[in-house]
């Protein structure tokens, strides 16, 4: 009995040193990356039932940095083995990210409580998710790469696609929606009898039924909360009401003299959207009562006029730059863009 309430004691201990390890960079977040400046002074022209937090702009990224980083890991293992991803680095993006993001905050308002715990708490998930991920991809894992040799077998190629699918279902959906169940059902059926394939069944097999089941309490979670707007509304000029109508995911609410109000998609849509706006020669003025917003771009150097925050991507040559700019200014930014050896990736909106 000593032995196994011993064994008990050391377990409890050992799991309050992860808990407190994860939770070590929420308190650094929140000490050492504190706001700065003040959000200067704005009359916003549409509506207050129709505003979104400004600062939302710049917190909607730590999500879209998971996004990105299924995309650097489906990039990694389209070629290579899931032990080559740098899982440690990828953390640290998340949260070096977030510091910059949490500074840049001050200019734009105050941070509400509900986002930034959700924030932190799917910082703490992602964590979680990718140091146990790197405990066994750089142990088993790699051990049965080696077994296998320099030719991948087939799981190899299927969880790599899967990998790349998943990064692409999440640019419009949330990630609970997806089908993880059917993800493992493929890998048993394409399974040979190779030990690599045994192993790959094996482990991601485990780890896609986890995810399930994860999911359908997120899930759950979510249908009591209710799902977040889909549309928002802008004020934009140079445009008329007869083109806008042809283009698909805008709707025209209001003509004001020389100013139109719209009603657009959002998400990964709006980035499409917004570029062809703007190429048609049209300025946006105001987008969801806000006067500033953040967009990502990717290009080949490691710096970028206005970022905010750079890094460079896995899997790829290139950097992604985090860029605040005034609404004003988005419309010309998109143009230039269109030109320049750099490349829109997404508008963060609110």
């Amino acid at each position: 009995m000593r032995f196994v309430w011993r064994w008990l004691k050391r377990a409890f201990l050992a799991l309050i040193i992860v808990v407190v390890a994860l939770l070590v960079p929420v308190a650094y977040t929140e000490a050492a990356c504190r706001p700065t400046g003040q959000p200067a002074a704005y009359q916003a022209i549409l509506p207050p039932e129709d505003h979104r937090p400004e600062s939302r702009t710049l917190l909607t990224y730590p999500e879209w940095h998971i996004v990105h980083a299924y995309e650097d890991y489906g990039r990694v293992v389209g070629s290579g083995d899931p032990h080559n991803y740098r899982f440690l680095s990828s953390i640290s993006g998340f949260w070096g990210s977030l510091c910059a993001l949490s500074k840049a905050s001050g200019q734009l308002g105050e941070v509400d409580t509900a986002t930034k715990q959700m924030v932190y708490v799917i910082g703490v998930s992602f964590t979680a998710e990718l140091l146990l991920k790197a405990a066994y991809e750089e142990t088993l894992g790699r051990v049965f790469a080696m077994l296998r040799g320099v030719d991948r077998a087939p799981l190899d190629d299927l969880s790599a696609a899967q990998a790349q699918n998943y990064a692409t279902f999440l640019q419009q959906k949330p990630w609970y929606k997806w089908d993880f169940k059917g993800s493992a059902a493929a890998l048993t059926d394409e399974a040979t009898s190779t030990w690599r394939d045994r192993e790959r069944n094996f482990a991601l097999g485990i780890e896609y039924q986890a995810k399930a089941a994860y999911a359908q309490v997120i899930a759950a979670a979510v249908a009591q909360v209710g799902p977040d707007a889909l549309t928002l509304r802008m004020i934009i000029t140079g445009a008329s009401k007869e083109g806008l109508d042809q283009i698909e995911g805008i709707k025209v609410i209001a003509v004001h003299d020389e100013v139109i109000e719209i009603e657009t998609i959002r998400y990964r849509a709006l980035t499409s959207l917004m570029q062809e706006l703007a190429n048609r020669g049209v300025d946006f003025l105001e987008i969801a009562g806000n006067d500033q917003i953040m967009f990502t771009v990717i290009s080949n150097n490691a710096s970028y006029p206005q970022a905010i925050y750079s890094r460079a991507l896995q899997g790829s040559d290139d950097y992604r730059h985090l860029v605040l700019l005034d609404v004003a200014q988005l419309g010309d930014a998109l143009r230039i863009l269109q030109n320049a050896p750099a490349w829109l990736e997404h508008i963060h909106d609110y």
